[in-house]
């Protein structure tokens, strides 16, 4: 494509196009946008070094590796959406073989065997563990997955409302309007404390445990959405499950949340998975793709896609969704997580982290300048106000070696969500108490 400028020839501006928008912000062309930086600065000279050998190279980067701060150095007791949990070796050992490696995602039937299946075990645990009648192949992550699960709560209602607890992730509720707003439907934030539900409203959206890390009363907020005839929407912590009664349990009609504390490393913050379950009546409403399994003519078991509501179908604006992915590869992560553990590894982990905050909370407490502002059951977070800016308290945690809770001053004054989980061991538990006490007094 040529025209003023250099040339891009996958933007579909044309020369035209481009002419006009530079007459409309007053310059001639785009070379003129960047007249006022100083050449040195748009146009560097590169001082590369000389090439080196690999064996040189990795040396380099091993020294360079030796300069971080190593992990095992450090307790870590911040949450806030994602978390340290354990993940055992078999995880990573079974995901690096080669019978899962694929070109970037499956889309046809035609994928191999082995992924389909990989994915229809995902959705099968996802299933048993929300107590729903239907999972897909996962979403793009936990906040994604929330978003997609309001769209469908609209489309199945034919309302363009939806009604969201304040005590939901702030982030989650910048995603969600950021899905919903081009589509004309507004979400309207509620208190926990008494969530009314209009009669136009598509859904009620609750998290649990929500992001202070109390437990909502899934019965009282089912009551509350289905009197209005609205779907109740539940984005989960998935190893609370294995501890607390599932959202399927209370009637709950979508069910979505983020799979990373599943056998998956923080990563910087991703690539994650979310899961997505419903009730069977809204499937041909449920974003992504569904693998299913059946029979070939020889009465072998097979694996297929029964279900892809996506834009390769050409279906434009009646489309469910426009997901571009299962993240197969990360959801098969969480399925060996949970086929190692069982049922039984799962609770252990969800009571070894409940107990372990729980204790922590009650050392906290004692600790003078710092209390706990709720009351509520809480799971493995909870909010401790600091007598100082939460900042400087993190700054003088870190001096002992401790990332400290996440700072919502904007939400609660002085307010630090703490999280612990399997991970933390008493000692750690009893040096943070020490460190808070010790940041008090510094300071005075």
């Amino acid at each position: 494509m040529e025209g003023p400028g250099p040339s891009w020839p996958y933007l579909p501006n044309t020369p035209s196009d481009r002419q006009e928008m530079l007459r409309a912000i007053g310059v001639s062309s785009v070379e003129d946008l960047f007249a006022d930086i100083p050449d040195e600065l748009l146009n560097p000279a590169l001082q590369l070094p000389t090439p080196a050998a690999e064996l040189d190279v990795r040396r380099e980067v091993e020294a360079l590796a030796r300069q971080n701060a190593s992990p095992g150095g450090y307790s870590y007791f911040l949450g806030g959406g994602a978390y340290r949990h354990f993940i055992p070796s078999l995880v990573g050992r079974i995901t690096s073989r080669g019978e899962l490696a694929t070109c970037y995602t499956p889309y046809q039937p035609e994928v191999s065997q082995g992924t389909l299946q990989a994915t229809y075990e995902f959705q099968s645990l996802v299933c048993g563990l929300t107590a729903m009648d239907v999972a897909n192949a996962g979403m793009y992550d936990g906040a994604t997955a929330l978003a997609e699960a309001v769209l469908m709560a609209c489309r199945v209602t034919g309302r363009d409302r939806a009604i969201a607890l304040d005590t939901l992730s702030p982030r989650y509720k910048r995603v969600i309007e950021t899905y919903v707003r081009p589509q004309g439907i507004t979400v309207d934030m509620v208190p926990f404390t008494v969530p009314e539900v209009p009669d136009d409203a598509a859904c009620l959206v609750a998290q649990y445990p929500n992001f202070l890390g109390n437990i909502e009363d899934l019965a009282f907020l089912e009551r509350k959405a289905h009197e209005k005839k609205a779907l109740l929407v539940v984005s989960v912590d998935p190893i609370a499950l294995g501890l607390f009664k599932s959202p399927g349990e209370y009637a709950a009609d979508v069910v979505t949340g983020e799979c990373q504390p599943l056998g998956i490393g923080l990563s910087f913050g991703g690539p994650y998975v979310g899961l997505f379950a419903c009730r069977e009546r809204y499937v041909r409403q449920m974003p992504g793709r569904i693998v299913g399994r059946t029979t070939d003519s020889q009465g072998r078991t097979g694996y297929v896609l029964t279900l892809q509501t996506r834009e390769q179908h050409i279906r434009r604006e009646r489309a469910t969704s426009n997901i571009c992915t299962s993240e197969a590869l990360v959801a098969t992560s969480a399925a060996i997580y949970l086929a190692a553990l069982g049922r039984q590894g799962l609770r252990r982990v969800a009571e070894l982290c409940y107990h372990k905050a729980h204790y922590a909370a009650s050392l906290i407490r004692e600790v003078p300048g710092y209390k706990l502002p709720f009351q509520a059951p809480f799971f493995k977070e909870f909010i401790v106000q600091v007598p100082a800016p939460v900042k400087e308290i993190n700054r003088r945690l870190l001096d002992r070696k401790i990332i400290g809770g996440l700072d919502i001053s904007d939400l609660v004054p002085n307010g630090m969500l703490l999280c612990v989980t399997e991970m933390n061991t008493k000692e750690e538990i009893h040096a943070l108490r020490d460190a808070l006490a010790w940041a008090a007094r510094e300071a005075r």
